[in-house]
């Protein structure tokens, strides 16, 4: 097979001359993955923005531009100033991202700049394979709130849920007495087991009473789930008087992985770290067939991908993610479960008969239970991908051989298959630890530099990696459908959570492998989450100018002082009521969200949301 970029001949049209400000971060990530999507950027000259906070377009071979806009907040509320910082505080990330690091906050890292890039982008090559198939669309919307939703999407449910629903606020449980552990010889590390004997083991040698260890077992459970991983005070005490070699011998011996928090300049050194930057999260392999082409758009559907078939094999967040997107997208998702089911879908809180969680990413999906181990099972699958546009997995490595479902097997069965894996590490890149989120977070240099912004000891609980690892796989399936539409091949496409650790990173690794490429410049904002008489807020000043806007509007006589008058002076009123003042001029602020049960009523987010059995998060994209 080749290896090749599947959208030659596509071109994005507008970015050179797009507004920096509010959206550089998401201008930024859009730049580097149209490079690495292979499509080169058209100038400015040859387009017309229409007036939108960010506008550009998609050009592809044999058919008319497709529109893609970006607001900051949705469409209802367009005109309101948003950033990175504020979007982060009203949508509920902030507050998810506490519950462990101390206090609502932020990442410190363009998350939500990130995640909206590749929102945009996989709407844009979702609309073209639509029109390629008769669809008349040629506009596509998205918004940094969108993203940011989709990202607390779980969470929102849990906290929503009928029965038992999830209060946690931030600052809720220990700082200290949580991943990741600190050795006696200072070393900060993530440990990582999915299985409680490893467990068990590790903490008898250790010298941890089981008791205690019993009740780490259930905390140290709650990270994916809850973002919180409450321990008893024994463990990370334990761990504090070992030296770091020490605990590392153990967990070998026992079956417990052990991955030390890594800078981003120790990930840049390794031998794989370059080269990935340089192709990015995306590895397509392609292979030229007869048959080309996807079924006709169902004209009764307006959706893009409405008629194509995706069969999903994953567990968890990542791979779930990425068949929950492509179905909002218009596809028909078939599930694969075990024979009884997924156990996630028992885990409380439940909404009817389901979790709530689980029901988030998994509600537009039709269930084969099949056992993957038996012949029979490995047969419904090759049956099941004859008829197929795409077949999706995030098994462990080496099993889809085992299984004789890898990619070759598949293509016997179904040449223009578009085959996808959503793993942990990429291939070449596997450091012979788990490819779970926590430990890739530790590894990329994700985990420190969420720290320095945090100041912890380590990354966030939040799911990180998970959620952009899920949309970047989605998003590496449309791109495949797009080439499979514009010339005749198989493709594969392989995403892993590193690589979405490295387009989170892309401009700070770019500092770090190209040195003459130009710093980041400085601005002379203000940036902060504030305490008021009621609330916490938001504010977000870009520059010098909007700092003195804000100290007229706040009352304060010295700009030049504002910094040190300006939590003083904001406790004179409620936060609702500083937004009411500080929006008409301008200045990107925003009610910080610590209760995620407040999404739903506020009606900035009323399209965005749906309240049934729990609040749901809809589509993040409009198409037209």
């Amino acid at each position: 097979m080749n290896a090749l970029h599947p959208l030659g001949g596509c071109a994005l049209v507008g970015l050179r001359g797009a507004p920096a400000s509010s959206f550089e971060a998401v201008v930024s990530s859009l730049r580097y993955q149209s490079t690495v999507l292979g499509m080169p950027m058209a100038d400015v000259a040859e387009w017309n923005a229409p007036g939108q906070p960010l506008s550009f377009a998609l050009r592809f071979p044999d058919a008319s531009p497709i529109v893609c806009s970006i607001n900051g907040w949705p469409e209802r509320s367009a005109g309101c100033a948003a950033t990175e910082f504020t979007v982060q505080a009203a949508c509920g990330l902030m507050s998810v991202h506490g519950r462990a690091s101390g206090r609502a906050q932020a990442l410190g890292v363009n998350y939500v700049s990130t995640l909206a890039a590749s929102l945009a982008l996989q709407g844009l090559l979702a609309a073209a394979v639509g029109q390629r198939r008769g669809l008349p669309v040629g506009q596509v919307s998205t918004s940094l709130a969108s993203a940011a939703l989709l990202a607390i999407g779980q969470y929102l449910a849990g906290a929503t849920a009928p029965e038992l629903p999830e209060t946690i606020l931030p600052g809720s449980t220990s700082t200290s007495a949580r991943p990741p552990f600190v050795s006696a010889d200072g070393v900060v590390f993530e440990l990582e087991t999915l299985d409680a004997q490893p467990w068990r083991a590790f903490w008898a040698e250790i010298g941890v009473d089981m008791g205690a260890a019993g009740k780490g077992w259930h905390g140290f459970l709650l990270r994916y789930a809850k973002a919180i991983a409450p321990l008893p005070a024994a463990l990370p005490s334990a761990l504090a008087r070992l030296p770091y070699a020490r605990i590392a011998e153990i967990g070998q011996r026992t079956g417990v992985s052990i991955c030390p928090v890594r800078s981003l300049q120790e990930r840049a050194r390794d031998e794989d770290a370059r080269q990935m930057w340089r192709q990015g999260p995306w590895a397509f392999t392609t292979e030229r067939c007869e048959r080309t082409g996807l079924p006709p758009h169902q004209a009764a559907d307006t959706l893009p991908l409405s008629g194509l078939t995706v069969i999903e094999s994953c567990r968890r967040i990542q791979g779930p993610l990425a068949g929950h997107l492509l179905a909002l997208l218009g596809a028909n998702v078939i599930r694969v479960e075990p024979p009884g089911g997924d156990p996630l879908r028992g885990m409380p809180p439940l909404a009817g008969d389901v979790s709530a969680r689980f029901d988030a990413l998994n509600r537009l999906k039709t269930v084969h239970e099949i056992d993957l181990k038996s012949a029979h099972g490995q047969a419904e699958i090759r049956a099941l991908a004859r008829e197929a546009d795409v077949f999706l997995h995030n098994w462990a490595l080496g099993k889809a051989e085992a299984l004789q479902l890898d990619s070759a097997d598949l293509r016997h069965v179904n040449p223009t298959l578009v085959y996808a894996y959503a793993g942990g590490w990429g291939a070449g890149s596997e450091p012979g630890l788990p490819g779970t989120d926590f430990v890739a977070q530790a590894y990329s240099g994700i985990a420190h530099r969420i720290a320095l912004a945090s100041g912890s000891s380590g990354g966030s609980l939040f799911t990180v990696l998970d959620v952009l690892g899920g949309v970047i796989a989605a998003q590496g399936v449309v791109a495949a459908l797009l080439g499979r539409c514009l010339q005749p091949a198989s493709v594969r496409v392989d995403s892993s959570l590193l690589g979405a650790a490295n387009l989170l990173c892309a401009d700070a690794l770019e500092v770090l492998f190209r040195p003459d490429a130009p710093p980041p410049i400085a601005a002379d904002g203000l940036q902060g989450v504030f305490p008021t008489q009621c609330g916490l807020l938001a504010i977000d000043c870009p520059d010098a100018q909007a700092v003195s806007t804000l100290a007229r509007t706040v009352g304060l006589d010295d700009a030049a002082d504002v910094r040190a008058q300006l939590p003083d002076a904001l406790l004179a009123r409620a936060a609702q009521q500083w937004l009411a003042l500080l929006e008409p001029c301008g200045i990107p602020a925003a009610v910080v969200v610590e209760d995620l049960t407040e999404l739903h009523g506020n009606a900035r987010f009323a399209d965005s949301l749906a309240c049934e059995a729990y609040t749901r998060v809809n589509s993040p994209w409009r198409f037209q």
